[in-house]
């Protein structure tokens, strides 16, 4: 079988193309990097700041107020090394329902290992207590739309995780996502993409992980807390984007 070849002189063209369209690539991004270069004004050298940074650190003193739903107690707890907002909540004959914030530090605050922190401390609390063991399972996604306050239009798409979780007295359905002002997602990556697209216009996606432990029958179906979780999860992410996250600019 004869072997096919490009002719000596369309090879020549394709190397010449390829040079010539890196030497321009190279050009533009010379173009953008030497005049910040002679000023020392790097655009990548300091992040832009979070404009509503002192809101979000109010959280973890004050918790957050959620319609409908009564705060009978709320303090810090130092979980992982960071300092996160635990309250107990309640609505009318409704078991009480305990709820977890961590908002973002500093604007290089990132999500990390926030669940494997939330785990990590529910386990060592059970060893302590009850001398039994925190146990995890029925994962499952659970997705919700909220909004913020009437005077705005911003809507937000929400997926969080829910699973069922359990130790040798009670049984909880555990609603876990990071939240931002117009999203919310259980995975790190999520935000930080989003913040990676905001930043090329110079703004930042500012977030809160949320972290709710509702009551259910002995290891029960987790399917019993669907409507529960939902409607309580439309209210936080409608709470934080018309109070922590209002001033944040609209930029994913």
């Amino acid at each position: 079988m004869k072997s096919f070849s490009l002719p000596q002189s369309m090879s020549k063209w394709s190397i010449l193309s390829r040079i010539a369209v890196i030497g321009f690539l190279l050009v533009l991004v010379g173009l953008g990097a030497v005049p910040g270069y002679w000023t020392g004004n790097w655009s990548w050298a300091k992040l832009p700041s979070v404009t509503n940074l002192k809101q979000l650190k109010a959280i973890r003193n004050q918790g957050l107020e959620i319609p409908g739903w009564e705060t009978l107690e709320q303090a810090t707890l130092n979980i992982g090394g960071n300092k996160w907002s635990f309250q107990t909540i309640k609505q009318d004959k409704q078991k009480p329902v305990r709820l977890l914030l961590l908002p973002q530090n500093g604007p290089k605050s990132q999500p990390q290992v926030e669940w494997a922190d939330i785990n990590g401390f529910f386990q060592t609390h059970a060893e302590r207590q009850i001398n039994g063991k925190w146990k995890t399972d029925s994962y499952t996604k659970l997705k919700f739309n909220a909004e913020g306050s009437e005077s705005t239009t911003s809507a937000a798409q929400v997926k969080a995780r829910l699973f069922r979780a359990w130790n040798g007295q009670q049984t909880f359905a555990m609603v876990q996502w990071y939240a931002w002002p117009k999203g919310g997602n259980p995975l790190p990556s999520r935000w930080f993409w989003t913040d990676q697209l905001a930043q090329l216009h110079r703004t930042r996606v500012p977030w809160v992980a949320v972290c709710l432990q509702i009551p259910i029958e002995p290891l029960g179906k987790i399917e019993e807390s669907l409507p529960l979780a939902k409607s309580l999860g439309k209210l936080i992410q409608s709470a934080l984007m018309s109070g922590s996250f209002a001033r944040a600019p609209s930029n994913e």
